[in-house]
């Protein structure tokens, strides 16, 4: 698994720009088994600024802001 599948499955710049996946959504997606992994990668994402944390429907969600 890469940062590139997380970007990949949370938007697609040509059908969804603006697409919204919840934590839980992407556990599911890449498997609950590597939440470890997604979490620090989802953290690094964060920290240089590629995704940002926001909230959709009372749940932690992330939304790509620059490719």
């Amino acid at each position: 698994m890469k940062k590139i599948d997380i970007l990949n499955f949370i938007t697609s710049f040509r059908k969804e720009p603006n697409a919204i996946k919840t934590h839980e959504e992407l556990l599911n997606h890449l498997g609950k088994e590597n939440s470890a992994t997604i979490d620090q990668m989802l953290a690094d994402l964060q920290q240089t600024r590629v995704i940002r944390e926001t909230e959709r429907d009372g749940e932690k969600a992330y939304q790509v802001i620059s490719r």
